[in-house]
């Protein structure tokens, strides 16, 4: 047993929480950001503003044309694979094979994929990371064990694994439907506390296939979340506090949770005032891509997915026009209410001593 545990330890295979929940979910979303999201952005802009090089065809396979952000989006399983890898730091020969892997697995999982993907990737890596550099035909035995581990459990467990994934994402989706007030404090807390934890709401999003009015309380939740912390620590942290959290990441604010949980309650109140306000008030739906549900104010990307998403159901027929009741709740949910909400229960916290001065500083 000492020796087997000698063996993973010189292959770098380390069984943890962290290493396969928090690691390669974050290198997984951002995977999907760099194809899926990116190509949806440029798909927009080419449509929106009439940028021929965004929107012209730049190449067909078979019978499908292809822009550059259609060959983006199309790399997405590749994409989170080669992620997951490098998070796992797989050597350069598994980190190669995984680009099959995560385009088979992708395609096998079907709408629940990203998922599949994280779940194939994690094994194939590791499979090929313990047979790596151990032959003198190393060329030969690692991209072979790497590809036939990852597409052989691809082709075993991908699709159940994507449709589970996909059926749990269209529960939410439907019980925000139905209890939109309820599903829109869960789904909002939920999915904005999980952006702010070392973990990737962008990835849960994205495995869940969340959009719709779900992905609406999510982006409303992590809106809540990056402005509540950027504008209630701006006397602490100043403008570059507020632009490194507003459109960068809360979770810079984990360290101070740590030590003093009590910061977490105002913009967790705020996910909770907003995410209803988006499902019952304003209808916000999230109908671009499910990973833009899990960004909120990052980069802009949740706002954009919102509007990609408006774009898409105006060219379907299921949306006439985008009107100014449109623009006002995304403007209300994603920055006027989360910032104006967290400021007034922080002063409440900072009155009764459950906050005091430095404790929202950036170290």
């Amino acid at each position: 047993m000492d020796g087997f545990k000698a063996f993973l330890k010189r292959k770098n295979i380390i069984f943890s929480a962290k290493r396969y929940g928090v690691d390669a979910l974050g290198a997984m979303a951002q995977g999907l950001f760099c194809t899926l999201l990116i190509g949806t952005i440029l798909n927009t802009l080419g449509d929106t503003f009439h940028i021929g090089i965004f929107s012209m065809n730049i190449c067909s396979i078979g019978e499908t044309a292809y822009s550059i952000g259609d060959l983006a989006s199309a790399m997405v399983g590749p994409a989170m694979a080669v992620a997951i890898g490098y998070a796992l730091q797989a050597p350069p020969l598994v980190l190669f094979s995984l680009i099959p892997v995560g385009y088979a697995t992708n395609v096998i999982g079907g709408a629940g994929g990203p998922l599949a993907v994280l779940v194939v990737a994690i094994v194939a890596s590791e499979c090929g990371k313990l047979v790596s550099k151990e032959t003198k035909v190393d060329i030969l035995v690692t991209p072979i064990a790497t590809i036939l581990s990852g597409i052989g459990i691809a082709a075993l467990v991908a699709a159940p694994i994507g449709a589970a994934a996909s059926a749990f994402g269209s529960v939410i989706m439907m019980a925000t439907e139905l209890q939109p007030f309820l599903m829109g404090i869960i789904v909002s807390v939920t999915v904005g506390v999980a952006l702010t934890l070392p973990i990737s709401s962008a990835a849960i999003c994205a495995a869940l296939g969340l959009t719709g009015l779900a992905g609406g309380a999510a982006v409303a939740g992590c809106c809540a979340q990056m402005v509540g912390f950027a504008v209630m620590s701006f006397r602490e942290n100043g403008v570059g506090g507020l632009v490194s959290q507003g459109i960068g990441t809360s979770m810079l604010q984990m360290p101070n949770i740590v030590r003093n949980p009590k910061i977490w309650i105002a913009p967790t109140l705020a996910s909770a005032i907003t995410g209803p306000i988006a499902t019952c008030v304003f209808r916000l739906t999230m109908n671009g891509p499910a990973v833009s549900s899990g960004m909120g104010t990052c980069g802009l990307v949740g706002q954009i997915g919102v509007y990609t998403g408006w774009i898409s159901e105006i060219e379907q027929g299921t949306r006439a026009a985008i009107t100014a009741f449109d623009w006002i709740g995304l403007v209300l949910i994603c920055f006027i209410l989360p910032a104006i909400l967290s400021v007034i229960f922080c002063n409440i916290e900072r009155k009764i001593g459950w906050i005091k001065e430095g404790d929202l500083k950036l170290q």
